[in-house]
């Protein structure tokens, strides 16, 4: 039995969790679960057995407090706490929000006119986190006729947001208070609303709403049946067109009605079909259709929204296997495409008259890169960010014509930083299959490079996100040290394209993990560092790699940081009854089917624990988490510490009050950073 932590428990020693006998028999095998109790929110036991380990953990960090401390001074210093965000142009106002010393959240506001007029205060967010430890704004969306804020929040770190609507010329909140709600859209109208909400015990974004402002009712305008599907909806810049997009991890589907026809009924642009991907967009009367119908990296066509069928398909971008396209995005005579090559993005401009093309240019040979904020359709300037691990976030206007740039705003990075100290470079590692890793470093210059440096790696590689190496002011605080930090991008990602993502899931997963570890390897080889100094991290999905990459190769590693982490990925999966389960088989495979079960098995970080040693490990999770159940972490740690023959620490760190982020509040992530550098530093040598 697990105490409860008191003045009477000693906390030097790990927390032990008492063993319940669970098994699940499935496909001739017998699963054992000893730790299955720890599910149970609501049992005060299981309280009481994460604060404990929290007791636990305080006191095995308790010589780092002052580093700690120190980290948080420095990260903190860094940063310019009373800022204002680039202002963007809405019909006749400024949007912006800003920050000021010691408030944890933002204000949101706007001006008419000019940025001379009187503040409107639209929102204070540092008001509405009042008596809560969480606070996240969800969707925040004003009427076109500047008069109506349809918001929504979050209080708990569950992803459970309620909808409000607040009159902007009275200050006064409507009637609405509607739960569960993702998608928020307006109407042409100024007053009906579409949203979406989410099913209660899923989690699964699976109705349509259609609403007026004031109304104490809603119209149900679409379900989603199928438990691999959920739904969003959103407009196009030109204000033309409504959708509602169904999209399951290998399939789309999109309804559409004019924009200022709230009341009409949805038509399906193109009807569901396995393994076809499709975005919808909307320009000049025409449907504008990114797909992967015989285009593994997408192509993009043109359609009569009449009948939008393959067979009236015209080609407007033909399909490049090099270049994946990621988005489009229209302006008044321009479109910008988002795109992605060799993993580096880029915005391809195309004039919609001529027809002709360029991409915008970029300043170093590894950086990130994307559109910002451009909510008018009618501009011949647009915004774009830029930033590399030695560049600060910068956004830029561009004019579409001229090609000429102009700085708008690079993040303020106090204290004196010179990114001429910093060295930042891409390199290639090669995979026992012949693919090549590509991998982003960062490293102070001068530092040398003889095997000696410690190196901190970072990695997710699933759902075909793309990681990518952008600026962080409190990484400063490791690479002063004298650390090295990479970021692999590893098969099941998205970075080199399509077939990059597909040759890292379902049953070519483990292409995932040996991936990392030949990464790893190749920077051992070269010198970057060694196995003694090497911490590796990775944060939900990434958590899955950092728990398999540890049971199949704990020698390769001195320490793993694990946040968020999907650990117990065969109890999970074949539980339906949990958030995502269900639209996550076309991901990891499901494993009431034998060949999934049989294929997961080889790579569950929590069915792969061994009698072996393991590195140090620091596990971090939220009790509050919808999308990684805290439980995952704390089953793990449980597990793990019962089987390893090792005295390296094993740490679990539970947010008893966020979800999946961690912290909402800006002083308090930069706590938690600050906890997860010191204990990188202490197990590198260097606290």
């Amino acid at each position: 039995m697990t105490a409860a932590p008191d003045a009477q428990q000693n906390h030097s020693q790990p927390p032990v969790a008492r063993k319940v006998r669970n098994e699940t028999k499935i496909h001739g095998y017998t699963l054992e679960d000893d730790y299955s109790w720890l599910r149970q929110k609501s049992d005060p036991e299981v309280i009481k057995h994460l604060e404990a380990e929290n007791a636990y953990t305080e006191t095995a960090m308790a010589a780092t407090k002052a580093v700690q401390e120190t980290l948080y001074k420095e990260m903190l210093g860094r940063i310019k706490q009373t800022d204002l965000s680039v202002p963007s142009r809405t019909g006749g106002y400024w949007y912006y929000s800003r920050t000021e010393e010691g408030k944890q959240y933002p204000y949101m506001c706007r001006r008419k006119g000019t940025m001379a007029a009187p503040e409107d205060l639209l929102l204070d967010l540092n008001a509405l986190a009042e008596g809560h430890n969480y606070l996240g704004l969800g969707g925040y969306s004003v009427s076109d006729d500047a008069n109506w804020l349809a918001y929504s929040v979050d209080t708990s770190g569950y992803r459970q947001y309620t909808l409000f609507v607040k009159d902007l010329r009275s200050g006064a909140l409507s009637s609405e208070k509607i739960e569960r709600v993702g998608s928020i859209v307006w109407a042409n109208d100024h007053k009906t609303i579409f949203y979406t909400t989410e099913d209660p015990v899923s989690k699964r974004s699976d109705k349509a709403w259609r609403h007026a402002v004031g109304s104490d009712t809603s119209d149900l305008v679409y379900e989603e049946k199928s438990e691999l599907f959920d739904v969003g909806a959103g407009r196009s810049l030109d204000r033309k067109v409504i959708f509602l997009a169904s999209y399951a991890k290998t399939s789309r589907e999109y309804r559409y009605l004019p924009a200022d026809r709230p009341l009409a009924d949805f038509k399906v642009v193109l009807p569901r079909a396995d393994g076809h991907e499709y975005d919808v967009d909307h320009y000049d009367g025409q449907f504008y259709i990114t797909t992967n119908q015989g285009a593994k990296n997408f192509k993009v066509v043109t359609a009569p929204m009449n009948d939008p069928a393959e067979k009236n398909w015209n080609t407007f971008i033909a399909h490049n296997l090099a270049v994946k396209i990621e988005s489009l995005s229209f302006f008044t005579g321009h479109l910008v495409v988002s795109e992605r090559e060799r993993g580096l993005n880029y915005l391809r401009v195309i004039d919609m008259t001529s027809k002709k093309s360029h991409r915008v240019a970029t300043d170093e040979p590894d950086y990130a890169m994307g559109l910002g904020a451009n909510p008018e359709f009618e501009t011949q300037t647009i915004r774009y960010t830029y930033q590399s691990m030695v560049t600060p976030s910068t956004v830029y206007e561009y004019d579409l014509h001229t090609r000429e740039r102009k700085l708008l705003k690079r993040q303020q990075v106090l204290g004196g930083y010179d990114p001429e100290r910093y060295e930042a470079k891409r390199i290639w590692a090669p995979a026992r299959d012949g693919k090549q890793v590509p991998i982003s470093l960062v490293y102070r210059k001068g530092l040398k490079l003889d095997g000696q440096a410690p190196l901190l790696l970072y990695a997710y590689g699933s759902y075909g996100a793309s990681m990518a190496p952008t600026f962080s002011s409190s990484r400063l605080s490791l690479l002063d040290r004298g650390v090295v930090y990479g970021i692999a991008y590893i098969r099941g990602g998205g970075e080199l394209g399509e077939e990059w993502r597909e040759q890292g899931r379902m049953m070519q997963k483990l292409n995932t993990f040996n991936d990392f570890i030949d990464s790893a390897d190749y920077l051992v080889k070269n010198k970057y560092t060694s196995n003694t100094g090497l911490v590796i991290q990775g944060g939900s999905a990434g958590g899955l790699l950092m728990g398999a990459v540890a049971n199949m190769r704990p020698d390769f590693f001195k320490a793993v940081v694990a946040q968020v982490p999907f650990v117990d990925v065969m109890n999970t999966m074949l539980d339906s009854s949990l958030p995502l389960t269900t639209s996550e088989y076309p991901e990891w495979g499901n494993p009431n089917e034998k060949p999934a079960f049989d294929y997961i098995m080889q790579y569950s970080p929590y069915d792969n624990i061994k009698a072996q040693p393991y590195p140090a490990m620091l596990v971090q999770v939220s009790l509050n988490d919808s999308q990684v159940p805290y439980w995952e972490g704390a089953k793990f740690v449980a597990r793990l510490r019962g089987m390893k023959t090792d005295d390296h620490p094993v740490l679990l760190k539970t947010n008893l009050g966020a979800g999946h982020g961690g912290a909402s509040g800006r002083y308090d992530a930069l706590r938690e950073t600050a906890f997860t550098y010191a204990f990188v530093l202490w197990q590198m040598g260097l606290s």
